[in-house]
């Protein structure tokens, strides 16, 4: 006897053990490999990422409708993205708890050899997650329904009128704090009524409920609509429907949303229909033998609890392995480090999780910003698009491109970009953040206070908001303000209202011709006439190096001087030479391509790829269809 207890303690060990380190692996994964900072900082990619601010105004909203207070709890979960290793702590605390629930359910209805199926919600996380999907909302909602699921079945009367009784009191509870979600709780209850203590009349009035409830709390009381009574934090929800999810999005939430009441359903009925030998006596008549096989069960039960970890950390890793290529993950990453200034960042995310155009676009505003621009910007695959993602394609991007047009000098295209994105996207602190800079830059401070008073009661930008409320107290001008007055500098005198276009570089001009010493405005000129080939304007521009402090001539303006001056015309360096280095890899270059190749582009491109990739020689004879080969 002493050697089973031994046994079966060995057999918990080992599943405590297991699942401390699933989770603990669940963990680390969000925290270091998906990073949950991302989707805080993910813009328009998702629109449902919810806002919150502190003080009682934006508290009393959600107080007065089903689903408030889940909504509300997960809104402030969700700013704790912001922080990455605390974001994950949320969501996985949140798969535990779900995990949880669904084994102390599987347990009660004596369903132990389904009980894998409690890591199943884990699973559907990690996938949802890796796809950068926020649903916290409705997981939140979820668990809570769960938590009153477990309360009801573990506490549920004896008596039919008290679990009646118990029941409505719970709903009632339930029905204000998690919304529509209350339907799977009703779900829950009916099925287990029906199929487990075969209680049919309160089954069938659990059932009813599902409608009544929503009706009489939801509509007469509170007096939401009928979409927000029934449907609010569930995954069919007319808000989850209005940011057009695309329905592979939708399949995990419902997934989680139903995979317990079917399991459920389906034990009862198969128990009821399937399983007859579970028969009075029976367990007298064989209880010698049980007895005597008390000790091999447990040791099955040791090798079943091995077993079922392997095949779960194989699930959990083909999962995780399955879902982390993800291509928004790169424009994720560029994006956020975009936003924080780590220009490092963006250049090895951007290199390592190529995104296409959104990725080149961010490395080529890092590469300005760490000086390599007319360096290194054909070490990243380019096209002409990707110098500002103005064409129809990105015609809807207005939260990639503001940041840009602000430290350009464009402060009122930013600042139509920016409420465009407010329109769309809501009030996140990163655009409540520009316009406030945007208004102290155009010197309406009034503005300003009303951008900076909202970022006042959000979590993580009060204290920004502050510090410029002080500052324009003591000096409303902001004259010793450094970002402020070199924005200032470099805003254009002529106002051009209207976007940046490939074929159109009056605004890049508008810029020096109003501050010669606008160093991203020349450079990006530069750049614009280097990926359009037009070496003519390039040529033409050269002298402009003089406004600026450049020790040498870039390594790219070099060999685009090279190839410029192989056509037989002369580039104007005032006073400047090219490198020896640049020319002699033009020399190499020329040798391998015409001597060795004989212009044949399929033939060299494996060669000049590897040798000369990075190079704009290569761009010139491939232009954009090779960069990405």
């Amino acid at each position: 006897m002493l050697n089973s207890s031994s046994k079966l303690s060995n057999r918990d060990i080992i599943e405590h053990t297991r699942d401390f380190v699933v989770f603990a692996l669940f963990y680390l994964y969000l925290w270091l490999g998906v990073d949950l900072r991302f989707i805080y900082h993910s813009g328009a990619e998702i629109m449902n990422f919810p806002i919150f601010y502190r003080g009682w105004p934006f508290l009393e909203k959600f107080l007065s409708q089903p689903g408030g207070p889940v909504e509300y709890a997960a809104s402030f979960l969700s700013q704790l993205f912001c922080i990455g290793w605390a974001g994950a702590l949320v969501v996985t605390v949140l798969a535990w708890l779900i995990c949880v629930c669904t084994d102390s359910i599987i347990k009660t209805i004596k369903a132990t050899r389904l009980r894998l199926v409690r890591f199943i919600p884990t699973i559907l996380f990690l996938a949802l997650y890796s796809l950068y999907i926020h649903h916290l909302v409705i997981t939140s909602a979820l668990l809570t329904v769960l938590l009153f699921a477990c309360l009801y079945l573990k506490t549920n009367p004896k008596s039919v009128l008290y679990s009646l009784i118990y029941f409505i009191v719970l709903s009632v509870i339930l029905y204000y704090i998690a919304g529509g979600a209350y339907l799977v709780f009703a779900s829950f209850c009916a099925i287990y009524e029906l199929l487990f203590t075969r209680r049919r009349q309160l089954g069938l009035l659990y059932l009813l409920s599902a409608a009544a409830i929503p009706f009489v709390e939801g509509i007469l009381v509170l007096g939401a609509s009928n979409n927000d009574a029934f449907s609010n934090l569930m995954p069919f929800s007319w808000k989850i429907l209005y940011f057009g999810f695309p329905s592979k999005s939708l399949i995990i939430p419902y997934i989680l949303y139903l995979f317990l009441p079917v399991t459920m359903l389906g034990w009862g009925l198969w128990k009821i229909f399937v399983r007859q030998s579970d028969q009075p006596g029976t367990s007298e008549a064989n209880s010698g033998e049980a007895k005597k096989t008390t000790e091999e069960k447990s040791n099955k039960g040791i090798l079943s609890t091995i077993i079922e970890s392997r095949v779960l950390f194989v699930v959990v890793l083909f999962a995780a392995l399955f879902t982390y290529k993800n291509p928004l993950k790169a424009v994720f990453a560029v994006d956020y480090y975009s936003y924080e200034g780590n220009w490092p960042k963006v250049l090895s995310a951007a290199l390592h999780h190529p995104g296409g155009n959104v990725a080149a676009y961010a490395a080529n505003r890092a590469l300005y910003h760490t000086g390599r621009l007319g360096y290194d910007m054909f070490r990243y695959p380019q096209t002409p698009e990707a110098l500002f993602l103005t064409t129809e394609r990105y015609l809807l991007a207005h939260w990639l491109r503001f940041d840009t047009y602000i430290e350009l000098g464009f402060i009122n295209l930013a600042e139509h970009e920016l409420m465009k994105a407010l329109e769309a996207n809501g009030e996140r602190p990163a655009f409540l953040k520009r316009l406030a800079l945007i208004n102290m830059v155009k010197g309406e401070n009034g503005m300003a206070r009303v951008f900076l008073g909202a970022l006042n009661r959000t979590l993580f930008d009060a204290s920004w908001a502050r510090n410029y409320l002080a500052k324009m107290e003591s000096d409303p001008n902001l004259s010793t303000d450094t970002e402020i007055q070199y924005l200032r500098s470099v805003t254009p005198k002529i106002d051009r209202c209207g976007n940046i276009s490939r074929t159109n570089v009056d605004m890049y001009l508008d810029l020096l011709d109003s501050n010669k010493h606008n160093r991203m405005a020349f450079e990006y000129l530069m750049a614009y006439y280097l990926l359009t080939i037009q070496l003519d304007k390039f040529a033409e521009n050269l002298g402009r190096l003089d406004d600026f402090d450049y020790d040498r001539i870039p390594r790219l303006y070099e060999e685009a001087v090279l190839l410029y001056n192989s056509t037989g015309k002369k580039a104007e360096l005032h006073g400047r030479k090219i490198s020896r280095e640049s020319q002699e890899r033009f020399k190499n270059f020329s040798n391998t391509y015409l001597g060795r190749y004989g212009k044949n582009k399929e033939m060299a491109i494996g060669e000049l790829t590897k040798n000369y990739g990075d190079s704009y020689f290569f761009y010139y004879v491939y232009g954009p269809s090779g960069m990405d080969k």
